[in-house]
Formats: structure tokens, sequence, C-alpha cells
């Protein structure tokens, strides 16, 4: 049997009010996948990444999409003519829910919480409006023998309020126990319920039209039973997380799983009857192997972590196979068979519009699975950038692919019959050279970033042998990465041997590697990873160390001492053959251990040189306090290059893209939730002094990809630093990972300005290179800044006005220089440091301050009124500095 799934036109001339119909329907899921194109290219300038994007692919198009064909098939189902007032209710449906989508998404980056909930309440009310409205139709219509589809519909439907309110919970903020377990109930009732019960049901007739066969006969009757099984999983998997026990969540995975399987069954009989042969039967396909794939990641996640907070940072580890491999492709497979039917226009115009919208299809589907296995493996952080352009290419190919096919229907539908081109004949084999040649693409990409980047695959570097006889013979030693230290430190080897290194990171919470000087390395490796080094045959000794940033100085080195060979006089000597080894095969930078060679971007430094017109110091107003006394942020590490001086750049770890970070704002009992994602390529994480709290979670160092919840209650006054406290911390807080916490005395009196500055020190590896740690450990800064830019505000003022009051918080923010700040040719009269005043300008004595002197990590503020108008630096008065940038400039008019 095959169902007919394109509109019933009910006469020719109700075809083009039926088709623009169609067309506006899927308006919001082309603009939403619009929307998702323009914010994954400027994704490095969106701090919230992670999470908008799978919300505009998901709740945006994927829903979108989900609504308007769950409707059209349940009407080709049930042979129903779809009244005007039916289309109204429909249309009514969609704005809501885009109305509800937009609401969620401004509110989660606001973040504005009530926002997020009327975005939530408004989502879940419309579709399950939607699968209401499906409801009542399917019980008024005659029997179908596919009514079990529409069930589906109906099902799903109803699970997305619930995933709806879920995360409405988790944005409001709660304890990480609860965060960790909301993750996964979230995620079950979202994808796993409305998503995927909605595309099972649907393939279950939609797969062999696609593939223009009948459908099995055991196909109905499978997906029947399987209904059943995948929503009662579904509510399995929802009430273990919620109730906390792991057993019956992975319970509730492994039945649906066994319910996908069930479904699946019939479809593969029906492709080994007719393989498919197009873009969307490849694609559809594709998406459902990465939907079982991520069903057992997820099963074997939540049965092999110990706590649910590793859960929570585990589980979105199956986001990109969830979103990308299966949501996305699902939808591009399904609307690239569909579009064309809904155009209609006869049998020219299908063939042509299936022509356009079906080019380069194996090309595009190699792109996105190839690149998505390499987006899920431990590949280098450029092979991963390659590849994730390589899937963001493939998908997004169908976008101006649909619009030149909507032309293309309306040119062929212009032209006469007569005149319209004949079919093009089928080309054998043309779906398999273009599918090697997206292979092909990928692997030069990859090849090219080994190639930029040869150390982080091992690649490299002299030779371990030294031209020596081999023995024959292998030496195994276990090595352990822990505490900043490799042990053992020294591994004695014979020469002529082969050596085998088993390293294991050891370390509970920071990640390490191990290079070797002649190129071979594990790569980066999470707490509890194992990676194995086949050195080879050793004729010379040989050097290692931990190229995280500041670890090789902090001593994680181990030397490989080669036994008889020249210079190496016996085991356990320590001695080491400095003519053997490569004296030169040092750190090259691919590394990042934090070690320059040179001058580096110090030599361009110029105090003096202009930043050019356009320049603009960092702001330096101190932001409003929030509404509430709730305050919630979500804090992304990113690596930025960013201009730390005219013509100098560093490679800088930032939180939001700056340093230093966000300046956040409050008065005392308010509380600061902070969600903490790394999109880093190494550990970081976040002290906030603001909050008085057990450190042992909330500043855990965290790796890459992994996120966490900080929440503190500020109950006492003052400006407080926050930094990134993952060893060595030095070098953390000096390449950009900090910022300030202004919380404001009681009864505070208003002032006319009110600015931030934070001071900290730069010590300049190479020109668009990361931090040189050494000269941390020798205390020798290139730059001390205000805001992270030296002399930032002699070129770009801080304003007032005769007579106006201002107050200048300033915090030293290290890591380790104070400041000692002055405004030269003002007076203070009131001075505020570390939760005290020191100064106030009723304290009878007439007195005044000159400086406000400040120890690492202090912070305080002063205030003062300028008497006249001009030009008056600010500075720390420690004179060195000043000249090395803690300049700047208050600019005073009027008077």
């Amino acid at each position: 049997m095959k169902i007919d799934v394109a509109p019933s036109t009910g006469g020719a001339p109700a075809m083009p009010d039926r088709r623009r119909h169609h067309l506006r329907a899927n308006a919001p899921v082309i603009g939403w996948l619009f929307v998702l194109l323009v914010v994954t290219v400027a994704h490095r300038w969106l701090p919230e990444q992670r999470w908008l994007l799978v919300h505009l692919l998901l709740l945006g198009a994927v829903t979108n999409a989900i609504l308007v064909w769950s409707a059209h098939f349940t009407d080709a189902l049930l042979r129903r003519r779809a009244s005007a007032a039916s289309r109204r209710w429909q249309t009514a449906r969609a704005v809501a829910l885009n109305v509800g989508v937009v609401a969620t998404v401004a509110g989660m980056m606001t973040p504005t919480w009530p926002l997020v909930l009327a975005g939530a309440v408004v989502v879940g009310a419309a579709v399950a409006a939607h699968g209401t409205a499906l409801a009542l139709q399917a019980r008024r219509a005659l029997a179908s023998r596919f009514a079990s589809t529409i069930r589906y519909y109906v099902a799903g439907a109803w699970l997305l309020p619930v995933g709806a309110a879920l995360g409405a919970v988790m944005a409001n903020g709660t304890s990480d126990a609860w965060q960790a377990r909301l993750v996964l109930a979230h995620t079950a009732a979202n994808l796993l319920g409305f998503v995927g019960l909605t595309v099972l049901g649907t393939l279950v007739t939609l797969w062999p039209t696609m593939l223009r066969t009948r459908i099995d006969d055991a196909g109905e009757p499978a997906s029947r039973r399987a209904l059943w099984i995948l929503l009662g999983s579904v509510l399995l998997v929802v009430a273990g997380a919620l109730l906390g026990i792991r057993a019956v969540a992975v319970v509730g995975l492994l039945g649906y799983l066994a319910g996908v399987v069930l479904v699946g069954r019939p479809m593969m009989r029906v492709a080994r009857n007719r393989a498919p042969s197009a873009f969307p039967t490849f694609s559809v396909l594709a998406g459902m192997c990465w939907l079982l794939a991520a069903l057992v990641a997820l099963a074997v996640i939540v049965a092999a972590s110990g706590t649910w907070e590793l859960v929570s940072e585990r589980v979105p580890l199956v986001t990109v196979p969830l979103a990308a491999g299966f949501a996305a492709q699902v939808l591009l497979g399904a609307m690239t068979y569909l579009v064309p039917v809904v155009l209609g226009g006869g049998p020219a115009v299908v063939r042509a519009t299936v022509a356009a919208l079906e080019r380069g299809g194996a090309l595009r589907v190699a792109l996105v699975n190839a690149g998505l296995v390499l987006c899920v493996l431990p590949v280098p952080s450029l092979v991963l950038v390659v590849s994730s352009f390589a899937v963001l290419i493939g998908l997004a190919s169908f976008l101006p692919l649909l619009f030149s096919t909507i032309r293309t229907a309306r040119r062929v539908r212009a032209t006469p019959v007569e005149d319209r081109p004949a079919p093009l004949p089928a080309v054998p084999h043309r779906n398999r050279g273009q599918a090697m040649a997206g292979l092909a693409v990928v692997a030069l990409a990859v090849a090219t970033a080994v190639a930029i980047d040869p150390a982080a695959v091992g690649v490299g570097g002299a030779s371990a042998d030294d031209g020596v006889t081999a023995t024959g013979q292998t030496t195994v030693v276990q090595v352990e990465a822990r505490d900043m230290r490799f042990f053992p430190e020294g591994i004695d080897v014979p020469a002529g041997n082969a050596l085998v290194l088993e390293v294991t990171n050891t370390d509970p919470a920071l990640v390490h590697d191990l290079a070797l000087d002649n190129g071979m390395t594990t790569g980066r490796l999470a707490p509890g990873e194992s990676a194995t080094i086949d050195v080879g045959v050793v004729g010379r000794s040989m050097d290692g160390w931990c190229t995280v940033v500041g670890h090789r100085q902090m001593g994680m080195v181990l030397t490989v001492n080669a036994i008889g060979a020249d210079g190496v006089a016996q085991a356990g000597d320590g001695a080491t053959d400095d003519g053997a080894t490569d004296d030169g095969a040092t750190d090259d930078g691919a590394h990042h251990d934090g070690a320059t060679d040179g001058a580096g971007a110090a030599a361009d430094l110029d105090f003096v040189r202009d930043p050019g017109a356009d320049f603009q110091a960092p702001d330096a107003v101190l932001p409003a306090v929030g509404e509430g006394t709730v305050h919630e942020y979500t804090f992304t590490v990113s690596e930025a290059l960013r201009e730390v001086a005219p013509g100098v750049t560093q490679r800088l770890w930032t939180f939001n893209g700056t340093a230093p970070g966000p300046t956040l704002h409050g008065r005392i009992g308010d509380t600061f939730v902070i969600t903490l994602v790394n999109d880093g390529t190494i550990g970081h994480s976040i002290d906030f002094h603001a909050g008085s709290l057990a450190p042992d979670g909330p500043m855990r160092t965290i790796q890459p990809g992994e996120s966490l919840t900080y929440r503190f209650t500020a109950t006492r006054s003052g400006i407080w630093m926050y930094h990134c406290s993952t060893m060595p911390m030095s070098a953390h807080i000096a390449n950009g990972m900090f910022g300030a916490v202004v919380i404001d005395p009681p009864d505070l009196p208003p002032v006319d300005h009110e600015y931030v500055l934070v001071q900290s020190e730069l010590y300049l590896g190479e020109e668009g290179g990361e931090v040189d740690v050494t000269k941390i450990a020798a205390e020798r800064p290139d730059v001390v800044a205000f805001n992270g830019y030296a002399n930032a505000y002699d070129h770009d003022p801080l304003m007032a006005e005769v007579g106006q009051r201002v107050r200048i918080w300033v915090l030293a923010a290290g890591p380790n220089r104070g400041t000692s700040f002055h405004v030269v040719g003002g007076q203070f009269d009131t001075v505020f440091a570390e939760g005290a005043y020191l100064l106030t300008p009723d304290n009878g004595l007439g007195g005044g301050s000159q400086v406000l002197d400040l120890g690492v990590a202090q912070g305080g503020f002063v205030e003062l009124a300028f008497p006249e108008a001009g030009h008056y630096p600010f500075v720390n008065h420690a004179m060195v500095d000043a000249e090395r940038g803690a300049h700047g400039m208050f600019e005073i008019t009027g008077g």
C-alpha cells in the first residue's frame, strides 16, 4: 500500500491557493533555519552559543516543521480536506508557537526568567492544543489503518509541555543535584518524546513513500506495539531522572532503544527491497543511525556515571548527534522530498524541482556525517573546527538550494509545455562519486589542519632511535600524570630497546598530556583517561613535558635516559646526553605550554602609539543593578584574539569574550546564579570572592564542553574579584580570566558618574599567542593596564562635568601587583576600601586622600568632584606601572 502525501487538490483551480497556504505554513521553518545559519556563523561572538543553537534548531525550526507536517499527514491519512476554519486555527497556533519561542530565547539570553516562563507556557499550550486538535480530528473521522501514526503525533505533542515546564524550572536555577536530573528529564521529554515520537510515527508511512515502494505489511502492527513501548520508556526516563534513580532511567533508555528497533525493522526490509538512491532517503537513514548511536551513548553515560552531576556534564556529548545528526538530517531529508510535492505544477515542474533541490545530495550527506563523526571523537581543536565547518556547509546548503528550487518551479511553470526540457537520464554511480568527493573534502580539510599543527597528532620532531641498533627488546613503562608531576619523572631505557609509555591522567580535576621532543604526544587527557605512546627504538635521551599552559613551568617534565648511549654512563644516575638530545626540538608554540622564545609581542609595544580614530576603550561605566534579588548570568569560557595595546594582540582566555570579564552589580542579600560553560580547549573554573561557600563543588575545574552552576548570596559590600582558580592560577588570571562584582554598601548615595577600573598585568607571549609563564614566575610584566588595554582611557577619556560627583571603583586583579590609584589634580573626599570607609566628607577633620592603596585582589572606591574644566590623568602611582600602561584620563567639561 502507498500513502499519497500530496495535498488533495479538490480541482485544478484550488491548487495555487493550497500551494500558497503550504508555503506560508513552512515560512517559519525556513526563517528559523536562516536565523540558525546566521547565528552559527557568528557563534564565536555569542557566549550562549551551545544552548542557543540547539534551541533555534529544535524549538524553532523542528517544532514548526512538526506542527505543519503532522497536520498535513493527519489530513492525508484521514483523507480529510482541511476547512478554512481549521487552517485559521492552525495559523493561530503557529503564531502563538513562534511568539513563545522568541520569548523563551530572549528570556534566556537576557536573562529574564518571567519571560522564559511565559514563553514556555505559550509554547507548551500551542503544541498541546495542536495535539488535541489532531486527536479530535481522528475521533470524528472514519477509522484509518494508520491511525497509530496520529497517536504518535498526539502523544508527542502532549509530552512537549512537560519538557517545556522542566526547561523553565532549569532556567530559574536550582541546586546542582536537581539541575543535573532536570537536564536528563528535559532531554527525554523534548527530544525523545516530542521530536522522537513524531519522527518515528511519520516514517512508518513516509519512508516507503520516499522510496516509492509499498509499506511493509508488518510496519503498521509494529508501529502500534512500539508506540506504547516508546511512550512508556520516555516516562520512565523522566521519572527516573526526577526521582534520582539512575537505574530506572537506564531501563527507560534501553526500552526506547528497543522501540526504535521495533519500528525500524520493517523500514529496513523496505530499504532492502528498494535501496535509498537520493538525498531525502540518504539523509533520513543517516539521521536514524545517529538516533540509535546517541541512545546507546546516553544509556552508557547514565549507567556509568557515578553521580547525577557527572550525568549532567556528559549528556551534552549526545546533543550534537541528536540535534544535528538526527533531528536536522531527518528534517532536511523530509523537506527535500515534500517541498517539490507541495510546489506541484505537474510532472515536468516536479521533476525540475526535485533535480534542483537534490543537487549534490550524496556529497552533502557525506560532508555532514563524516564531519559529525570527527566532531564526536577526541580530535585536536583545529580538526574539530574544520569538521564543524564541513557539517555546517552540508546542512546550510539546503537554504540556497531551496530558494533556487522555488525560482525553478516558477520558471518551468511559466514555460510552455512544448518548450520544457526533457528529463535528464539517470547517471550511474553519480551518488557514489559524490559521496567519495565529500569524504575526500573532509579528509583534505583534516590533513590541512594536521599540517598546520602536526604536533597535536604526534607528527614531526626528531627521531628517537638516533641510528642505534635495535635489540629486539621492549621496555613498557606506566606513567601517571597528577599534582603537576609525572610519576616517574625519569625513565631509564637500554639504548636499542623499543619504548612504550602507557600514560594515565590520575589527577582528579585537571587535564594533562605528555609530549616528547620527537613530536609524539598523547593528546589531551581528561581525568581518568589513558593513552599509549609507542616511541619506537630509543637511541638517545629525550625530554617530555605537559603542554597545558603553565604546567611545564610548574614541574610537569619527564626525562627518558637512553642507557648505554654516548654520554649516558649508567641507569638511574639522572644524566642525559646533551649532545644527543635535540636541543632545538622544544615546544614550538603548537603545544601552548606558555614558554616564549625571544621578545615575542613585547617587541611591538609602543606606549605612545595612537590606536586609531575608531578606537573605543572598554566600557568603564558601572552597570545598573538588575531587577529583583536573583541575578542569573551565563559565563562562557572562550579563547579570543584581542588587542591589548596598539598593534599588539594576544590569544586570551576569557569569560564571555572579554578580559576583564563582565562586571556584576548587586546589593547585600542579592543572589547570583552563574552558569559556567567551558568552550575552551583546557580545563577552567571560577571563584567568586563575593560569596562565602565551600569551594569543593562550585569552584571545581571543568573540562572543555562541560558546565556547572555557581550560586552565591552577597552578604557583604565591596568590590570583589572573581577569577579562574585552575592551576597554574597565575597564568589563568594573567591571560584574562578575572573580573569584578560590585556589591553596594547600604544607603550608598547616588552620584553623577560611576566607573569601574580593574587593574591587571599582561605577560606577553608571541604576537597573537598566549601568556608567557616564565615572565610571570620572574614577575616581569610587559603591560599593566586598566580594564585590559594599555593606556586605553588616554585615547578615549572618561567624561564628567565640573562639580559633578564621580565615584571610581578600583580592583587590583593582579595576579602579582597591587595599585596605588591616584587622580592627578584631584583630591578624594571619600575613600572606601575592603568593606569599610576610610574617609568621608563629614569626618570633621577636613581631611582628604591622594591615593587608594590596594594589594592584589583588594578593592574599593573613591569619590571626588573636579573643580574646573580640563584633563585630569589617573594613574597607578607606582610610576613604573603607570609607564607600562596603567594610565588614563578624565575629560572634564563645563564650568
